[in-house]
């Protein structure tokens, strides 16, 4: 869709409503205890002001900002477009103080333009990248060797007064076993390293311990990600399918009891990584009309408001 269509059609849209007036007042005295942020994701086929608009439409305090390759923001031109992206989302009236990086070291001379530039104009927080393990050797002594490689980190993010956290994601990485990211960030402050704590990827990995990894992180846990699935049976075998919130596998309402019982009341991420015509991967042009988009994101946000609005019920 044409920008200039696309522009008429959201200062039009019934679905820009507030998402309070969506949710009975039973369920609003809970919703703000910790902001929702919009992964920024799948609104890349957007620029800085529209995905702003879109995004505080909707109902989400902020936007958690992808500053990485093939992300809203690149960094190689981090210095020029991140103030640009930070001024849209403020100009909005939505908190710009997150965002998602691959940063993992500070060899890489990207590392510190971006958390130097992220710095200067007040964002708090970033995602960290993965670190990945090499075959053939033992994980234990891999783990050791990247101790040293996050207290550098930890010293740079001290310095410029921004936090890393560290995600927990399915798969074979570090992180996918949970109990490895404690290994790595016990001794860490969780003032400057920290970690992002993914409860899709935790139920993946562990569908009855994830309470057991969620209690171990507490301490640390800085950030929480949003987002559901479903199992399902291929050719191949069984495998993971992403849905949206309260379609699958996830009891968000157990989820945020066990937050509140743990007092873990940090930034909330969503994620929508269903198909939504290739905007769930970053796409710069989606293949359904954006409303299709927003209408699923909308209705994804008042369904966790509403798991969280009842949970002392």
């Amino acid at each position: 869709m044409e920008r200039r269509a696309y522009l008429k059609l959201i200062g039009t849209m019934g679905l820009m409503s507030p998402i309070s007036k969506l949710l009975p007042l039973s369920c609003q005295k809970e919703q703000k205890k910790s902001d929702i942020y919009l992964f920024s994701k799948c609104l890349q086929w957007l620029d800085y002001k529209e995905m702003s608009k879109v995004a505080k439409e909707i109902g989400f305090d902020g936007l958690d900002l992808t500053v990485r390759k093939k992300g809203h923001v690149l960094p190689e031109n981090v210095e020029r477009d991140l103030p640009k992206a930070v001024a849209a989302m403020q100009k909005a009236g939505l908190k710009a103080d997150m965002m998602t990086t691959t940063i993992t070291n500070i060899q890489d001379p990207a590392t510190e333009r971006i958390l130097k530039t992220a710095s200067s104009l007040g964002i708090k927080n970033y995602r960290m990248g993965w670190l990945k393990y090499k075959d053939n050797e033992p994980i234990s002594a891999q783990i050791e060797a990247f101790k040293p490689q996050l207290k550098e980190l930890e010293q740079m993010n001290e310095y410029y007064k921004i936090r890393g956290d560290y995600q927990n994601h399915a798969g074979t990485s570090v992180g996918a076993a949970v109990w490895d990211i404690w290994m790595l960030i016990k001794d860490l402050n969780p003032k400057w390293i920290g970690c992002q704590f993914d409860i899709r990827h935790a139920i993946v990995e562990g569908l009855n311990s994830w309470e057991v990894g969620l209690k171990l992180l507490q301490s640390h846990i800085q950030s929480i990600d949003l987002k559901d699935f479903i199992y399902i049976q291929k050719e191949s075998g069984w495998a993971v399918k992403n849905t949206p919130i309260g379609e699958g596998a996830i009891d968000f309402k157990k989820f945020f009891q066990l937050l509140d019982t743990l007092n873990i009341h940090k930034p909330y991420s969503l994620h929508a990584e269903y198909d939504l015509g290739g905007a769930e991967h970053g796409a710069r042009t989606i293949s359904i009309p954006p409303e299709k988009v927003i209408a699923a994101l909308k209705e994804d946000l008042v369904r966790l408001k509403y798991s969280m609005s009842i949970i002392k019920e």
